[in-house]
């Protein structure tokens, strides 16, 4: 091997790093750039599943990945945030959203006939530009569009790179063989298609791959670029695969529904081919260009979503004969209750979701409203075991408790990986406000452990409040409840209204804790109550007051971000 061809070789290793990291920071640039908008597609994946294949196809353009959004498809089945229904409709579209990066490949092929319109003569002004709006803007927004250009330019340089290393070598023999096998044998060619994109965990890097040696000169057969780009296809279920391991059933249905589809309209569009290649040998043994293997890999992306499209539901029922009924219920069943909590919402943070911050920071977002609606039920609980002296219901409070200290734990440490990400200025005031939040509902679930532990000893002492002073105590505590329900209410809808009547509870919460108190003193001192009663009552009175004043905290995170 001489000087020239390890110089060859470095330049197309090179080439290809180029090529994917540029995909990397343009995907990471799209994404940042999309924001609030990313995270809204959550919310409107419905049972529709034509909704489901537009948002599949719109997140897999966005984030350069068909891979990575199913991957992203079985984080959400997983975590209970998407039924398998709606998994099928997302994992067609994600096929289709896929053939984006073909056509920006592509357009490098322009410039074989026009070289002012050629993307590589463009590519390093882009980098340029893109490093320019970096290092000397003072907006988020301007550098996100930086990391966009500059992800772009890179994709294109690596594609000429590897032109440039490969280029000298197409015309070799061993190239010219090794595409006529494909092409006369689909079954290696698929195989090749698919082990290549199974190792790159990319089945747009593979495509661009095969497009850059199609542009080349005429090496790439049209019939070896079809069955490769249909292999690439079944190669990209391989990160879903890998991802569902350790999953629950549904979980790992999606990543067998994906695999389905894929092998599905393989077998169709490898059939049909095969036998028009056989008829007209000369279709298969001709050339294909770069922008003509962008063009079958579109057609046969959308025809596949087409054809199988109403058979969704026979998708969903082969991935059922595939993963069985288990004895996932039966266990779950017989599961503590508490422990159950924490599995589901460990289980509902899934790292996976983790792909893409928009998604991961609205997941999250919903359980630390779940934490705060477990810990509001406590708090009730906690009100009627002072109403009727219930020592059962003091356990369940202490019980519970446990399990809101667990899940203050479990989103701390998802806030802390999802801080960590590529995220908008929003997006990091958002997380900072649920690391507060979090403290919050976790303070909430402290005072009325208090209050539990002050109903205790009353139970056990045989201490009792007066009829007045029981009445006040629960007037106060409802008003403090529902002050901290709003508060949740605000955290998960961003309401301005919520928020308005949490301030407004929290001024009857500090009135009535400042009336209750000189009342009770009085009632003390004429001798209608028990002393023995009355620093617990007391006591109670300040952890009311305190539960109002984290609610008003919550809401004043939200008032931040709006």
């Amino acid at each position: 091997m001489s000087i020239t061809d390890v110089s060859n070789l470095f330049t197309f290793c090179g080439g290809l790093g180029m090529f994917l990291y540029g995909m990397h920071v343009m995907s990471d640039g799209i994404q940042r750039s999309a924001g609030e908008k990313m995270r809204n597609l959550l919310g409107i994946l419905t049972n529709n599943r034509l909704t489901a294949v537009l948002v599949g196809a719109l997140i897999t353009a966005i984030i350069q990945s068909s891979g990575a959004t199913t991957v992203m498809v079985v984080g959400f089945v997983n975590a209970g945030l998407m039924s398998l229904t709606q998994a099928v409709g997302v994992i067609m579209g994600a096929n289709i959203g896929t053939c984006i990066t073909a056509w920006i490949v592509s357009m490098e092929s322009l410039g074989g006939a026009f070289k002012a319109m050629s993307p590589t003569l463009y590519a390093p002004f882009i980098v340029c530009i893109g490093a320019f709006l970096i290092m000397f803007s003072k907006k988020n927004e301007k550098k996100d569009i930086g990391n966009i250009l500059i992800g772009l330019g890179l994709l294109f340089l690596g594609l000429d790179f590897m032109k440039n290393g490969a280029g000298e070598y197409t015309d070799l023999p061993i190239f010219t063989t090794a595409f006529s096998l494909f092409s006369s044998n689909p079954i290696l060619g698929i195989a090749i298609g698919a082990i290549v994109t199974a190792i790159m965990q990319s089945s747009s890097a593979a495509v661009g791959i095969l497009q850059m040696l199609a542009s080349t000169g005429g090496v790439v057969t049209t019939a070896s670029a079809v069955y490769i780009s249909l292999g690439s296809n079944i190669g990209s279920c391989v990160t879903a695969l890998l991802s569902s391991m350790g999953t629950t059933r549904n979980a790992k249905r999606t990543a067998v529904m994906h695999l389905t589809f894929n092998v599905v309209g393989t077998i169709l569009f490898g059939t049909i081919l095969y036998l028009i290649f056989t008829f007209n040998h000369s279709i298969a043994v001709t050339g294909i260009s770069s922008v003509g293997i962008s063009v079958f890999h579109t057609v046969f992306n959308i025809v596949c979503t087409i054809l199988l499209f109403p058979f969704a539901k026979v998708l969903v029922k082969i991935s059922g004969i595939v993963i069985p009924e288990g004895k996932e219920e039966a266990d779950r069943a017989e599961t503590d209750k508490a422990q159950q909590e924490e599995t589901t919402v460990l289980r509902h943070l899934d790292k996976r979701i983790l792909e893409s911050p928009a998604f991961a920071v609205e997941a999250v977002s919903r359980e630390v409203v779940h934490m705060g609606e477990v810990t509001l039920q406590n708090t009730k609980l906690a009100l009627d075991a002072i109403r009727t002296s219930d020592i059962e219901k003091v356990q369940q409070i202490y019980k519970t408790e446990k399990t809101i200290n667990n899940l203050e734990k479990m989103l701390t440490e998802y806030l802390v990986k999802i801080n960590n990400l590529s995220l908008t200025d929003h997006q990091h005031l958002v997380v900072s406000n649920l690391f507060y939040t979090v403290n919050d509902i976790e303070r909430v679930g402290d005072h009325t452990e208090n209050i539990a532990e002050q109903v205790e000893y009353m139970i056990k002492n045989q201490v009792t409040f007066s009829g007045t002073g029981m009445d006040d105590i629960q007037n106060i505590g409802n008003t403090a409840a529902r002050a901290f329900r709003y508060s949740i209410q605000c955290r998960e809808k961003s309401s301005k209204d919520a928020l308005r009547k949490v301030i407004n509870l929290e001024d009857d919460v500090d009135a009535l804790e400042e009336e209750l108190r000189a009342k009770h003193i009085q009632r003390l001192s004429a001798g209608k109550c028990d002393p023995s009663s009355g620093v617990i009552f007391l006591d109670i009175l300040g952890n009311l007051e305190r539960i109002s004043d984290h609610a008003t905290n919550i809401a004043g995170y939200v008032k931040d971000e709006m």
